[in-house]
């Protein structure tokens, strides 16, 4: 996917092959994906360095396209290129240490800044598939992930519509069946986990079966552990209005999510519903006087699940990947190319991601 490094570059030894064992009494670091170099992902991976926010991280990136974004957003910062993940504990304080990803264009600094680029989306895709080699030998402790474009990522010829499809697949055994795994967005009032993501409505609906419910279900409960809460209560939005008000507006709740919560419960999950979307994630929402009564919504389609959490402030929001066999957390914003080269992205969700990360890391 692309050519090789730059000419005159150093040429370091490919992520996927190197000596890469963590050190059993050492947290192996936390490895960031650049993301897409013509989006703000590099330039909130530069403003997140700065001070002790990412002490134990390193990027997995391209070292120039780290060097102008760290222009970019005022200087002030050092890029150092590292030979392992190790070495990210010996970076310096106000540095930022970049282990140079293998086999990305040549020409990656031509693509424009705030465009869809297939050279884009070709590193961004080489990140990716280089840090889950990273994660599954144990040299790494978690995945953060800056955002990707998917139209950038098709232009290159990746066969997959985001990070949440191209992770389970690099997570599947030679041979063996993909692990199922969801997708869940978290901030500090709410916690959404969704049953289909990145498909057609129409599609999605017809994706909505007993057997994708209870996995949803299974998977939240699993995960929750990661995060402390070993009983958490999830509540099951509906798929129809009023959540088909008894059959009225549709029978799926009838025939499809109500036996699934059953078989959950039978389970020693504690899972409700269906409720009416348009009112289960303000019974859910823990805000300041209002305990939420629910842990986790558990949504059937992708914005049925992520508006509300989004409208709460995608600064503060984080997305992960529940069921891989390793960490992965990113923002839950995009690639804003309006705003790309700017240096006026923020990096909050970024910073968010990342805590997370190392609260599921050491779980």
């Amino acid at each position: 996917m692309g050519q090789a490094g730059r000419s005159g570059r150093r040429r370091q030894a490919e992520p996927e092959a190197a000596d890469l064992s963590a050190s059993s009494n050492t947290v192996a670091p936390i490895v960031i994906t650049m993301g897409d170099p013509c989006g703000v992902g590099p330039e909130i991976i530069a403003k997140l360095f700065r001070g002790s926010r990412a002490e134990g991280c390193f990027v997995l990136g391209d070292v120039d396209v780290l060097r102008r974004a760290v222009r970019l957003t005022g200087g002030g910062l050092v890029v150092a290129e590292i030979d392992t993940p190790q070495a990210a504990i010996e970076v310096p304080p106000n540095a930022l240490g970049v282990l140079q990803a293998q086999a990305l264009p040549s020409d990656l600094l031509d693509a424009p800044l705030g465009a869809i680029d297939a050279r884009a989306g070709a590193a961004a895709a080489r990140c990716i598939e280089q840090a889950v080699a990273l994660a599954r030998r144990g040299a790494v402790s978690a995945i953060v992930t800056a955002p990707v474009h998917k139209g950038a990522l098709a232009m290159a010829g990746v066969a997959f519509p985001g990070h949440t499809e191209m992770l389970q697949s690099l997570a599947t055994e030679p041979g063996g069946e993909p692990p199922p795994v969801r997708m869940m967005l978290a901030n500090d009032e709410l916690r959404t986990v969704l049953v289909t993501i990145h498909q057609s409505l129409r599609s999605a609906i017809e994706a909505v079966s007993f057997g994708s419910v209870l996995d949803t279900l299974r998977i939240a409960h699993r995960a929750a552990a990661g995060w402390g809460m070993a009983a958490p209560r999830i509540a099951v939005a509906g798929l129809n209005p009023h959540a088909g008000e008894g059959g009225l507006f549709g029978e799926e709740e009838i025939t499809i999510i109500a036996p699934a919560i059953a078989a959950a419960r039978a389970e020693g999950i504690d899972a409700r519903g269906p409720y009416a979307p348009d009112t289960v994630f303000m019974r859910a929402r823990h805000a300041v006087g209002h305990p939420g009564e629910f842990d986790i919504v558990v949504a059937m389609t992708h914005d049925h699940g992520l508006i509300p959490v989004k409208y709460l402030g995608v600064e503060h929001g984080v997305n992960v990947t529940l069921g891989l066999p390793f960490v992965r957390t990113s923002p839950d914003h995009g690639t804003a190319f309006d705003i790309a080269g700017t240096g006026a992205a923020d990096a909050s969700s970024l910073a968010a991601a990342l805590t997370m990360a190392r609260r599921l890391g050491l779980g």
